[in-house]
């Protein structure tokens, strides 16, 4: 396994059997380092290729959409252009497919074309008013 910075030893500290919400935070490369179009567009690649991955593990995608603006904080220390919550029915099923030759060989390259910077944080539900289906 070569993900780059994937946190192995904090995730497994947490429950492997406890559900679990990612917030990606990503910022893209204005050209994908590959050559093949826009960061957006080696991301397009690589979502095409991960949703059938995060769903074959019992997880969906809740939410997607375009970062506007830095509301409270240093808008230069915090710039994202997408943001993307993934849910998982188990911490162990998100490292089981990061983790996978598969995710690593077809997947992380068009990620790593694409992203100039991608941040993945680990939550627990405190409330939600929404129900992963």
């Amino acid at each position: 396994m070569s993900v780059e910075y994937l946190n192995i030893t904090g995730l497994e500290a947490l429950d492997p059997q406890s559900p679990v919400v990612m917030v990606n935070l990503m910022r893209f490369h204005p050209r994908a380092l590959d050559g093949d179009g826009s960061g957006w567009d080696a991301y397009l690649r690589y979502s095409a290729l991960t949703v059938p991955m995060i769903k074959a593990r019992g997880g969906t995608l809740l939410w997607t959409g375009d970062a506007k603006a830095v509301a409270l904080g240093v808008p230069d220390a915090h710039r994202w252009d997408y943001l993307a919550l993934v849910y998982y029915p188990s911490v162990a099923a998100f490292l089981e497919m990061m983790t996978s030759a598969d995710y690593e060989t077809r997947c992380d390259p068009h990620r790593r074309n694409g992203c100039a910077d991608h941040l993945i944080i680990a939550t627990n539900e405190a409330y939600s008013k929404f129900k992963p289906g």
